[in-house]
């Protein structure tokens, strides 16, 4: 897998974005990593805000910064020629330049050559390696938890994040296993699937969790939805290739539309633990869904209180919001699948692979 080693303290580039789905990257940093994040820095007065102190390419250097993170992607994954100058600026004077783009950093002339003259790095997350296989379809061991969504940007890798980090709690066997950029830049492994020739897809979500002991779980980050117009073959892919024992479906609450491709409507959680389970029994038969994680963000405690546990009902499963609950009911099922009962799941260890 990617291994990528970032020099802190980070200044957050969120460009010209208005749009909290397009700085995920950013988001996701300064949730899991903020003690490493130094300041933001967004192009217009009334961008994506943080929750980080405002700063110049000049400020950010003078207090000590030593990368400059883009925490932001448009569709496609390009370098907007509006962006240039801050990331030549911040390149002259040393600071290393990471990014999870589709197009690499070092590809551009300016960015290139302001690298070259101050010494600074050139980042890109988002790089396969070389010689990924074809899906096998063989059977491995281990056991593994996926993240499944009903839509793009609606909690698969926080919640694959919480997950790994309340299983540890409790003295379980877990790895998180990051799946897109944001969650590479945040595990410092993985491999960014989005970036994969189609082919060799199902190959590298086999490779992202190898054989390992048996009772140990990958907890493996989720990418798009299998229910989207643009993004479903990557979700597919990794579904074959995780062959997970058990997924946890993400949902935003309120959320009805495709993010983005608004003639679209959401699919039900229904559809989506129905779907997961007609596809994904193709490399294991025995997959079941445990759970559903809802980001409930935009609802009140009583709201969110009354909508979880309606949920609950309606569909006979856990519910939780990770970020605000924890994922404590979801383990509870996941210690509960034939996969989890086959094998002494409470042995101590870490990562095999």
């Amino acid at each position: 897998m990617n291994t990528i080693e970032l020099r802190p303290p980070y200044l957050i580039f969120l460009g010209s974005e208005t749009h909290p789905t397009y700085t995920k990257t950013g988001a996701g940093l300064v949730e899991w990593r903020r003690e490493l994040c130094r300041g933001q820095l967004s192009l217009i007065d009334d961008g994506v805000d943080l929750g980080l102190p405002r700063m110049s390419v000049q400020e950010a250097a003078a207090a000590g910064v030593r990368s400059l993170v883009v925490g932001a992607a448009r569709v496609g994954g390009d370098i907007p020629d509006e962006w240039m100058d801050t990331l030549e600026q911040a390149a002259s004077l040393g600071m290393d330049i990471v990014a999870g783009l589709h197009v690499s950093l070092a590809a551009t002339p300016r960015l290139r050559e302001a690298a070259q003259r101050s010494g600074a790095r050139l980042l890109d997350v988002r790089k396969c390696p070389a010689g990924l296989p074809v899906g096998s379809g063989r059977k491995r061991s281990g056991k593994r938890v996926l993240m499944v969504g009903t839509d793009c940007a609606v909690g698969k890798k926080y919640t694959a994040l919480a997950l790994e980090r309340d299983m540890h709690r409790r003295g379980l066997n877990a790895d998180f296993r990051a799946s897109g950029q944001t969650g590479i830049m945040i595990a410092g492994c993985g491999l960014p699937l989005d970036a994969v020739v189609s082919d060799f897809l199902s190959g590298a979500a086999e490779l992202l969790s190898p054989a390992n002991s048996d009772d140990h779980w990958d907890v493996i980050e989720g990418q798009g939805s299998m229910f989207h117009p643009g993004y479903a073959a990557v979700s597919l892919g990794l579904l074959l290739g995780s062959q997970p024992d058990a997924f946890v479906v993400c949902h935003e609450a309120g959320r009805e539309r495709i993010s983005g491709w608004d003639d679209f409507p959401l699919p039900t959680i229904e559809q989506v633990i129905e779907r997961t389970v007609a596809l994904g029994s193709l490399t294991n038969p025995a997959i079941a869904c445990v759970g559903v994680s809802i980001n409930s963000s935009s609802l009140g405690a009583d709201e969110r209180d009354s909508y979880l546990a309606e949920l609950s009902r309606r569909l006979g499963l856990p519910c939780v919001d990770p970020l605000r609950g924890g994922t404590d009911a979801l383990i509870e099922r996941l210690l509960q699948t034939p996969a989890a009962s086959c094998t002494d799941i409470h042995s101590p260890g870490g990562r095999q692979s």
